[in-house]
C-alpha cells in the first residue's frame, strides 16, 4: 500500500519540480539584462548657458548692444535601448524650459534700462539622440559611460517683454532659427546586479547656435547666438 501511494505521488512531485524549475528559469531570463533591453528613465536637467553673442545690428542701435541667456531647470526623459553589453542608444528630452534671455551691454539704451533686463522668453524643445558606450562588465554594480550623437532644438512660443519693447521702440516680433548640432555626453550608471531599477548621473556638452530677428514697425535688427548649454542630468531609471 505505502509503496502505491508512492508511486501514485510520483507523477504529481515530478509536476511540482518542473513547474518550480519553470519559474526558477524564467526568473532567471527576467533578470538576465538581455532580456530587459529597454530602460526608461525620469530625472531633472540642470542647464548652464555659456553664450556668446555678436552685437545686435540694425537701426538706432548702439554698438557693443548684446544678449543672454540665464540658467534653467527642467524635467528629463529618456529612452534607452540596449544594442550589446557595451552600447545603448539613448533619446533625450524634457518638457521645454521657459528661457529667461537678458539683455547684457551698457547700462542704458537710450533711457530704458537694459544690462541684465529680461527682455524676451523662448521655449525650447531639444531633443537629442546618443550612442553610448559603457565601460566594465554588465555584472559591475558601477559603470561609467561616454556618448556622442546630434542634437535638434526646436524654439518656439517666442515673446518680447515689455522691457524689451520699450528698448526696441515699440511693439516687436521676435523669429529665431532652429538648431542642429552635435552633443556629447559622459557618465556613471548604478545598477545592482539582477535589479531592473537603476540611477545614473551624466554631465553633457552639447552645441546649440541660431540667428536671431526682430521686427519692429519694419526696423529689422538681427545678432548671431551660441547657447553652448551644458547639462547635469540625475534620472531614476527602470529597465523591462
Amino acid at each position: 500500500m505505502k509503496k502505491n501511494l508512492t508511486l501514485r505521488a510520483l507523477p504529481a512531485a515530478l509536476t511540482l519540480m518542473a513547474g518550480a524549475s519553470m519559474l526558477h528559469a524564467t526568473t532567471a531570463r527576467a533578470d538576465d539584462p538581455a532580456s530587459t533591453p529597454n530602460t526608461f528613465r525620469v530625472g531633472l536637467y540642470e542647464i548652464f548657458y555659456h553664450v556668446q553673442s555678436s552685437d545686435l545690428q540694425g537701426p538706432y542701435t548702439p554698438s557693443g548692444v548684446r544678449l543672454d541667456v540665464k540658467n534653467t531647470q527642467t524635467a528629463y526623459f529618456a529612452y534607452i535601448r540596449r544594442l550589446t553589453s557595451y552600447l545603448d542608444l539613448e533619446l533625450a528630452g524634457g518638457i521645454p524650459p521657459n528661457t529667461k534671455t537678458v539683455g547684457k551691454g551698457p547700462a542704458t539704451v537710450g533711457s530704458v534700462p537694459y544690462n541684465g533686463q529680461q527682455i524676451a522668453t523662448v521655449k525650447w524643445a531639444a531633443p537629442s539622440a546618443l550612442l553610448e558606450y559603457k565601460f566594465l562588465p554588465e555584472s559591475s554594480t558601477f559603470r561609467p559611460y561616454i556618448g556622442v550623437g546630434v542634437n535638434y532644438t526646436n524654439f518656439y512660443d517666442r515673446k518680447v517683454t515689455q522691457t524689451g519693447q520699450e528698448v526696441s521702440g515699440g511693439p516687436t516680433r521676435l523669429s529665431m532659427k532652429n538648431s542642429v548640432g552635435p552633443v556629447g555626453t559622459v557618465g556613471l550608471k548604478y545598477q545592482p546586479m539582477n535589479a531592473r531599477w537603476s540611477v545614473i548621473a551624466s554631465y553633457s556638452f552639447s552645441r546649440v547656435a541660431t540667428d536671431i530677428k526682430t521686427d519692429t514697425a519694419g526696423a529689422i535688427r538681427t545678432a548671431h547666438l551660441n547657447f553652448r548649454p551644458q547639462a547635469l542630468v540625475i534620472a531614476a531609471g527602470y529597465s523591462f
